[in-house]
C-alpha cells in the first residue's frame, strides 16, 4: 500500500495543480561562476517566466528578493551554506531555513538525507520546526536513493526530490537522470515527486514525467552557459580530431 502524504490545504493544492507536469528552472551561481550576481539571477528568471517556466529555484535570501521583484512565478527556496567538515549543504539547518523563509517562498527544500550536519541538528527536527512557524509553506524533503525516500515520508514532507542522486556517497554510480529511482518513490508513495538533477535534453524531462515526476527541475541546460558553450566546443574539437584522422 502506498504512504501519502499530509492533507494540503486549498493553498498547496493549487499550488501543486500548477506545477503538475511543469518546468520549473533552477537560476543559481556560486561565487567565481560568470553568472554570479543577484542581478543576473533575477534576469535569468525573467527569462524562464518568459519561456514558459511554471516556478522558479532560487538560494540565498538576497538571490531570492530580487528574483520576486522581476517575476510572478512560485520560487522553491533553498540557502547552500558550503563548508569542509559537513557535507550537507542545502538548507543545512533550521536557521538557514529561517532566511529565505523570512524572505517569502512557496516552497522550501533541504537536504533530507541522514548524513551529519551543523549543530547536530536533523531533517526531521528541522522540517518539524519549519511546519510549526511557517505553516503555510511546502516542505521538500531532498534525498538521492529510495531508502532516503522512505525514511523522509514519515516526517511530512509535501513533495520528494531526487536533487541529490549521483551528488551522495550511497548514489556516486549515478550518472545521468534516475528515473529508475523516481518509479520506485512512485511505487511507495503519493507524495508528488519532483526531478532534478542531470538533465540535460528536452526529452530526458519528459521522461523524468513519464517515470511518475510531478515536476521537473532544470538548471544547468538553461542557466549555465559557460556548460553548455563547453558541450558545443567539446562536440566540435572532437569532429575536428576525426577529420585529422581521415586525412
Amino acid at each position: 500500500m502506498k504512504q501519502s502524504g499530509k492533507e494540503l490545504n486549498q493553498q498547496g493544492r493549487k499550488l501543486l495543480e500548477q506545477l503538475k507536469n511543469k518546468l520549473i528552472v533552477s537560476c543559481q551561481a556560486r561565487v567565481g561562476w560568470p553568472m554570479y550576481g543577484a542581478e543576473i539571477m533575477a534576469a535569468f528568471a525573467a527569462a524562464a517566466q518568459q519561456g514558459g517556466a511554471a516556478g522558479i529555484r532560487a538560494t540565498g535570501a538576497d538571490n531570492i528578493r530580487k528574483i520576486k521583484e522581476r517575476v510572478a512565478l512560485p520560487i522553491i527556496g533553498i540557502n547552500k551554506q558550503f563548508r569542509d567538515d559537513y557535507d550537507v549543504y542545502i538548507t543545512p539547518t533550521y536557521e538557514s531555513a529561517r532566511e529565505i523563509l523570512e524572505v517569502g517562498i512557496e516552497i522550501i527544500a533541504l537536504d533530507a538525507t541522514p548524513r551529519k550536519r551543523p549543530q547536530g541538528e536533523c531533517a526531521e527536527e528541522i522540517i518539524c520546526r519549519i511546519r510549526q512557524n511557517y505553516p503555510e509553506v511546502l516542505i521538500m524533503g531532498e534525498i538521492s536513493t529510495l531508502e532516503e525516500a522512505e525514511a523522509v515520508i514519515p516526517m511530512g514532507v509535501d513533495l520528494i526530490s531526487t536533487t541529490l542522486s549521483g551528488y551522495t556517497e550511497e548514489s556516486r554510480e549515478v550518472r545521468t537522470v534516475n528515473l529508475e529511482l523516481i518509479r520506485q518513490i512512485r511505487s511507495v508513495t503519493d507524495i508528488p515527486i519532483v526531478a532534478e538533477g542531470k538533465i540535460t535534453s528536452e526529452a530526458e524531462a519528459r521522461k523524468a514525467l513519464e517515470a511518475g515526476a510531478h515536476a521537473v527541475v532544470v538548471g544547468t541546460s538553461i542557466t549555465r552557459p559557460e556548460i553548455i558553450t563547453q558541450r558545443y566546443a567539446d562536440e566540435l574539437r572532437q569532429f575536428e580530431r576525426e577529420c585529422g584522422k581521415t586525412l
